[in-house]
């Protein structure tokens, strides 16, 4: 399937979603189709001999992440003008301090970051947003130990989920926990993601929730048979994830997003989410989940109409592969 977008004139941040998202959506329809074609890679040259090379420093937490380091470079590939590049791997730092990094404009510990959005992230860093999972960051599941598997039985909605006082383990920067605490979920937070899941074995919390493009590849790094995932429940809420930069790094916020919709124009951003994204809606079962949905009061309104769509196009999506 190829996505139509029109040719890139200018990076203007948020007011373009409303001309691109519809096509995005198409995008995301053909990409959670039951059939999976393999990743089709990149085939634009990564610079040419005249152009300067550069480094991109990646957040370790991404360039772990074969999908979102494949992303990038998707994107760096797409848009040889910008020269050549490497792609880093980060220092280890938790996700605060690479927010603080990305903002201070001056640190080299960081270039690019792949989170959840948020208002307030969007003031003071620039964002290129495009969801790059497809919305799937917004449905979680919950990462349990065995033995606490009975307590998740017979929730069937929010005021279930509330009553049955289940603590949920979140990251004390990750826009997540005010979402669950807004709705009235109680949560325990730390600052290191490795640390949660030590907590949860713990017993220091009932549930790790964790979005669904990342789940499977936790527990693959985890090797812990004593962590499985909770079979029932969908916790669902918009969180687009994007990639930010620098308030300041205007160039490499335009080579972004200029490769993102390149890669959206020929067909291979819906191959990306098809190769990386697919088989955890299939193994996860989500079309036989109970979906639990929860508000997002911190989005900007931008975001909060692509959350809002993405999130409704994948419920949709789930819907037909149910029948």
């Amino acid at each position: 399937m190829e996505c139509y977008l029109p040719a890139f004139v200018a990076f203007t941040r948020f007011r373009r979603l409303f001309l691109w998202l519809p096509v995005l959506v198409l995008c995301l329809a053909a990409a959670f189709l039951p059939a999976l074609p393999a990743f089709a890679a990149a085939t634009s040259p990564t610079g040419s001999p005249e152009a300067t090379s550069r480094d991109y420093l990646l957040w370790y937490r991404n360039y772990d992440s074969p999908a979102i380091r494949a992303l990038v470079e998707l994107a760096l590939k797409k848009t040889p003008e910008y020269g050549g590049f490497r792609i880093i791997r980060s220092e280890e730092l938790s996700q605060g301090r690479v927010l603080r990094e990305l903002a201070d404009g001056q640190s080299r510990l960081v270039d690019i970051a792949n989170v959840a959005t948020s208002a307030e992230r969007e003031e003071f860093l620039t964002a290129i947003p495009f969801p790059v999972d497809g919305g799937l960051l917004g449905f979680r599941v919950c990462v349990v130990l065995p033995e606490s598997l009975p307590k998740f039985e017979g929730i069937k909605n929010l005021d279930d989920l509330r009553a049955s006082q289940i603590w949920i383990g979140q990251g004390s920067h990750w826009p997540d926990t005010p979402v669950l605490e807004a709705n009235g979920i109680p949560v325990v937070t730390h600052s290191r993601y490795e640390i949660l899941f030590g907590m949860l074995r713990n017993e220091r919390f009932d549930c790790f929730a964790r979005g669904v493009s990342e789940v499977l590849y936790d527990l693959e790094m985890e090797q812990d048979p004593n962590l499985v995932i909770e079979p029932n429940l969908l916790i669902a809420y918009p969180m687009p994830s994007y990639l930010f930069v620098g308030p300041h790094d205007q160039e490499t916020a335009h080579r972004l997003q200029l490769g993102i919709e390149r890669a959206i124009h020929d067909g291979s951003f819906s191959n990306f989410l098809r190769a990386y994204y697919a088989r955890a809606v299939k193994d996860l079962n989500l079309n036989t989940r109970t979906v639990i949905t929860l508000e997002n009061p911190f989005l900007s309104e931008e975001s909060r109409y692509v959350g809002r769509s993405t999130l409704e196009n994948l419920r949709r999506r789930l819907d037909l592969l149910s029948r």
